[in-house]
């Protein structure tokens, strides 16, 4: 009997066993239909982890595939198709390169001739801090008469935080109606800002001058737009009929702008033929920028820099000191030494896309490295912009009166 008792409980347990052997298998055979036959998520992670070979096309289909299939809410496809755009260029992490949406494309190209309404500032994507750096205001603007200053962060616009890769969507959300006013949150040192700064139509580089002591002539502009180097040599004429008979020009803060304008500044002053300017695209290929007409300015010149003076600023700078032109008098430069080109597409959106490097008549790289100047002058301790600052005080200017004397 006990044997019996015995025989039907290692029974019992034998069946429990086999019903869970064959639950499993059932189980089993249903997952690996479900995923690997009848569910098409397997070929996609397959696909997703594959080794590299796949382009982009074939990538950004699995993902469309994946989120038509899984996800909850509401799909935009325009929204996805300017994002993926935007990603693969921040891939590039070029601070320089950027998509250009084309309801932001009117803006943009006002931009690049000088002409928009705003706040008038210049600024920079400053990768350090991942922050968009103010690289300075442009004179007597909304933003200047606030107190925003070179080398402000910018932390927030109306509220919305902003990192350095929103770059023109920030442009764009600090633009707006002439009357209308924008609210910045700015990072200065360790210490929170807060503006609020009224929109204006922007005069943009007004070229200003005036003579000076013992007739030296002082030109200064704050960006290379369109007819920049036209006002340049109007305002030299009006200043050689005063009878200066030396120069400087103020690039401090000066941030740049249409290389082909101070390229023309650089031929007034330079001789004929004379190479201002080489660009390198990615094969190597070279193009020579040389002035083509006879100087029109013959007389000595200091050119005043910082580390506000970037791109366009450096090339007219590097060119005319490496052409015994000019001597430069201040700071080591900012280093942007890389050219951009805007590429409009079918759909009106844009690419600003770093093409070239360029190299100055010596073949020196420029890019993250800038322009030591001929002669170092600092300002005074406590005083870190030449903005807003005593004519008496500036070290730099004074230094050059001295050395024009």
């Amino acid at each position: 009997m006990d044997k019996e008792k015995k025989y039907r409980i290692y029974r019992t347990i034998m069946l429990v066993i086999l019903a869970a052997f064959i639950t499993f298998m059932v189980t089993s055979i249903c997952f690996y239909q479900y995923f690997v036959k009848g569910n098409s998520l397997n070929k996609y992670l397959t696909l997703m982890t594959s080794d590299g070979s796949q382009d982009i096309s074939q990538t950004l289909e699995t993902y469309k595939s994946l989120i038509n299939k899984y996800y909850l809410g509401e799909v935009d496809e325009e929204s996805l198709k300017e994002g993926a755009i935007k990603g693969y260029i921040e891939g590039l992490n070029d601070p320089y390169t950027e998509y250009i949406s084309k309801e932001d494309m009117d803006d943009y190209l006002e931009d690049t001739m000088g002409n928009f309404v705003g706040i008038g500032i210049y600024m920079v994507q400053d990768t350090e801090s991942n922050r968009i750096m103010v690289l300075a205001p442009i004179k007597n603007s909304p933003a200047e008469k606030a107190g925003i200053k070179p080398g402000d962060l910018i932390i927030s616009v109306n509220g919305e935080e902003c990192t350095a890769d929103q770059m023109t969507a920030i442009a764009t959300k600090i633009k707006g109606e002439e009357g209308s006013t924008v609210k910045l949150q700015i990072l200065r040192g360790e210490e929170t800002l807060d503006f609020e700064i009224t929109r204006e139509n922007i005069v943009v580089n007004p070229v200003e001058g005036e003579v000076l002591e013992n007739n030296i002539g002082y030109i200064e502009f704050s960006s290379f737009d369109e007819n920049t180097a036209e006002e340049f040599k109007t305002k030299f004429e009006e200043l050689q009929a005063q009878g200066i008979n030396s120069l400087i020009i103020d690039l401090r803060n000066n941030g740049g702008g249409i290389v082909d304008e101070a390229l023309q500044i650089a031929d007034y002053i330079a001789d004929k033929d004379s190479v201002l300017l080489y660009e390198v695209d990615k094969d190597n290929n070279e193009t020579v920028e040389k002035s083509e007409n006879d100087p029109i300015i013959n007389m000595p010149i200091i050119i005043l820099t910082n580390e506000s003076t970037a791109s366009s600023s450096e090339i007219l700078a590097g060119a005319l000191k490496d052409l015994g032109k000019a001597k430069t008098v201040g700071t080591k430069t900012y280093g942007k030494g890389v050219i951009q080109q805007i590429l409009t597409l079918p759909d009106g959106s844009g690419l600003k896309i770093t093409t070239e490097k360029y190299l100055t008549p010596n073949r020196t790289e420029i890019n993250k490295v800038g322009i030591e100047p001929d002669e170092t002058v600092e300002l005074p301790d406590g005083v870190d912009n030449s903005y807003n600052i005593d004519r008496a005080q500036d070290t730099q200017l004074q230094k050059a009166i001295e050395m024009l004397k």
